[in-house]
């Protein structure tokens, strides 16, 4: 059986909860390998919205594991939350379909409290951050001084693990002005909520070998995009962790073949949130249309995306350094009535064409986009399921586009319900 990774190909927001839900349905565990609930994933199910972070998609369907594997940093209050916002959903989460990794580092308070004072002395330097404490907690991980969700089980070992981790903290604290973190207000915060996240623990990487080798079917669901990964992405402007596909083995503890396809979901023109480059980028009237028509709000924070133009050379550097085999189209609908509709088809910088976005920050600042003027269509693609129900127009767009991207189209997504799916090639089938 095949297991399929799902990654973001752009800076996040291309649609990754439906199609990890239509994929869900064909798979038999769900994984979430990065990340922590600064992502958000919004699905729409018979008509019910469901909004997760950090819950792998799959959750919500009966009969499926889901997994939160050891590549994600846990805030245990905000998934308690989550989980009870669920059951109060009519959704019931228990051993039975949710496990996590042991091995998974925990987000602290201080976690989130360092985040904020950190943006607020940034100024202009500021990253954009969600303030949801996963940069520093991250850091306290590669630090090794992190607190894991494995000790949780023995309450009386923590004060030493708080105390090693309030070295670190309160030298920073005192550097900002910022008052010293309160050790026992953390301690009884920690083994207050730990009841509620141990029965979930388990030993992630063997249970997952278990569920391979007895020819289950698996699902990586990615947050954030390929061009947040704090190795390839538009650095310093990034997530605290690799984005990309090669992190689901990382982040899970399952060998990398493994994973037999890679999907990479990619939205029909380009969104971004918060600070960084955006060479497509419509700081106009079509920009705020192309937001409006396409309710470009983020599902985590309600920040107003930024919007632009598709870009070409994006996607396909994501393609090359994520191993992407296909992918999924979505939320080409927005685009329905645009009389002409621009691609990126690359860049200038400093006088000088290029094919791919520079390491830079300084040339990627710089660069200026290479634009392609393509008909475009009149008549709906939306709620299409079929090639024969969408207009010739906007099949010689998405065809445009698998030739500028170099990589077919696998799934091509017309509207927020699962059902409006146009499968080309079902990546389990590989």
């Amino acid at each position: 059986m095949a297991n399929v990774v799902v990654v973001g190909s752009q800076w996040g927001d291309e649609g990754k909860g439906k199609i990890v839900d239509w994929l869900s349905e064909r798979a038999d565990v769900v994984v979430r390998f990065q990340g922590g609930h600064n992502a958000g994933h919004t699905l729409v199910i018979d008509g019910k919205v469901y909004k997760l972070s950090l819950l792998p998609s799959g959750v919500v369907r009966p009969d499926k594991l889901a997994v939160i594997g050891n590549g994600v940093v846990i805030d245990p209050w905000a998934l308690v939350a989550e989980i009870e916002g669920l059951a109060a959903q009519g959704v019931a989460i228990s051993r039975d379909n949710l496990r996590i990794a042991e091995n998974a580092t925990l987000i602290l308070p201080l976690h989130g409290e360092l985040d904020s004072f950190r943006e607020a002395q940034a100024g202009k330097g500021r990253i954009g951050t969600t303030k949801r404490g996963i940069g520093p907690a991250y850091e306290d991980k590669v630090g090794r001084r992190a607190i894991r969700v494995m000790d949780l089980q023995n309450v009386k070992t923590l004060p030493d693990k708080i105390a090693r981790v309030m070295t670190h903290h309160n030298a920073l604290r005192r550097g900002m002005g910022e008052a010293e973190i309160d050790g026992d207000q953390l301690y009884e915060q920690l083994r207050d909520i730990a009841p509620k996240i141990l029965p979930y623990m388990d030993v992630c990487w063997k249970l997952l070998d278990e569920k391979r080798r007895a020819g289950r079917r698996i699902l990586f669901e990615g947050a954030q995009g390929m061009l947040l990964d704090i190795d390839h992405g538009t650095y310093p402007f990034v997530t605290s962790s690799n984005t990309v596909a090669a992190q689901a083995a990382t982040g899970s503890g399952i060998g990398p073949r493994a994973l037999n396809y890679v999907l990479g979901i990619t939205k029909a023109y380009t969104t971004r949130v918060g600070q960084g480059p955006f060479p497509t980028e419509q700081d106009n009237e079509m920009g705020r249309l192309l937001g409006e028509r396409g309710h470009e709000f983020g599902t985590v924070t309600g920040r107003q995306r930024r919007c632009g133009w598709f870009d070409a050379v994006l996607v396909r550097q994501a393609i090359k350094t994520s191993g992407i085999d296909g992918i999924a189209l979505t939320k080409l609908d927005i685009l329905d009535g645009f009389k002409k509709i621009k691609v990126g088809v690359g860049y200038k910088l400093d006088g000088e064409e290029i094919d791919h976005l520079p390491s830079a920050q300084g040339a990627q600042a710089r660069v200026e986009p290479i634009f392609e003027t393509l008909e475009g269509w009149d008549e709906t693609t939306a709620g299409a399921r079929t090639w024969a129900e969408l207009p010739a127009q906007a099949v010689k767009y998405v065809r445009h586009i698998e030739e500028l991207i170099e990589c077919p189209v696998a799934l091509l997504s017309t509207s927020p319900e699962r059902d409006d799916t146009i499968l080309v090639h079902d990546p389990f089938a590989d």
